[in-house]
């Protein structure tokens, strides 16, 4: 066994040792990564394992994976896969990363930093801001959410700074039903650029998801406004057999 401490996971261990290579530049951009069998036999860790450490890197936006070619190391700018936030697996999984907690209270819905769709003025919400960094220490997004607090009434005694809302919300129960996505331009104001370190009335995107219940209601809105110049969206979608 490779001689790793076992106070982190193994996977996060060996994910750090090639994010410390890659931001070093010792595995410059398009340098072929090894293979899971090749990091399976290195490590004395599992294919699963392997697989782990290089879909984190893919999601973190360090690198690249081709079916039937290999991983690479990719460059500075992450390609995001706007399904994987309407699909419920990616969704509740996260990604790469860690959160700074910017605030964190319950209100009124009338005093929420975003509308609830569907929630009358007085009703009780959970309103929760935090930046996210990657794996580089470097603002990434900033998330805003607001939660029914009827669905989550002992949200804020959770770890928020690695809290998953959707799988938070699972796991109490909820019955989502549904997620909707929205893409938004916006200009950045002068809070979320000295957030972002970016320039203010940047133009960035916003991503807005609403999840709804089996009764139609919206349990949660969040928004993620992106870093400008640091991520590209795609969908990508299987063609159909004729």
């Amino acid at each position: 066994m490779y001689g790793l401490t076992m106070t982190v996971p193994l996977y996060v261990q060996i994910r750090r040792e090639f994010e410390a290579k890659i931001l070093s530049g010792a595995l410059p951009p398009g340098s072929r990564l090894p293979s899971e069998m090749d990091i399976s036999a290195e490590y004395g860790v599992s294919r699963a394992t392997a697989q782990r450490v290089l879909n984190d890197l893919a999601e973190a936006g360090l690198a690249i994976r081709q079916r039937r070619h290999g991983s690479f190391v990719a460059d500075v700018t992450r390609q995001i896969n706007l399904l994987n936030f309407v699909t419920p697996a990616a969704a509740a999984k996260g990604a790469p990363g860690r959160h700074e907690v910017v605030s964190a209270r319950i209100v009124r819905a009338a005093d929420a930093i975003l509308p609830l769709p569907g929630a009358s003025a007085d009703t009780a919400v959970v309103e929760l801001v935090r930046r996210k960094l990657n794996v580089r220490e470097e603002p990434q997004s900033v998330e805003r959410h607001v939660v029914l607090f009827a669905a989550a009434p002992d949200l804020l005694n959770e770890n928020l700074e690695d809290l998953v809302t959707l799988r938070y919300l699972q796991r109490k129960g909820v019955p989502i039903d549904s997620i909707r996505l929205y893409l938004d331009p916006v200009a950045l104001d002068e809070h979320d650029a000295a957030l972002l370190h970016s320039e203010t009335a940047t133009p960035a995107l916003m991503r807005r998801r609403e999840l709804r219940a089996d009764d139609g209601s919206t349990v949660e809105v969040v928004t993620t406004l992106v870093r400008p110049g640091t991520a590209q969206f795609f969908l990508e979608l299987p063609v159909p057999a004729m």
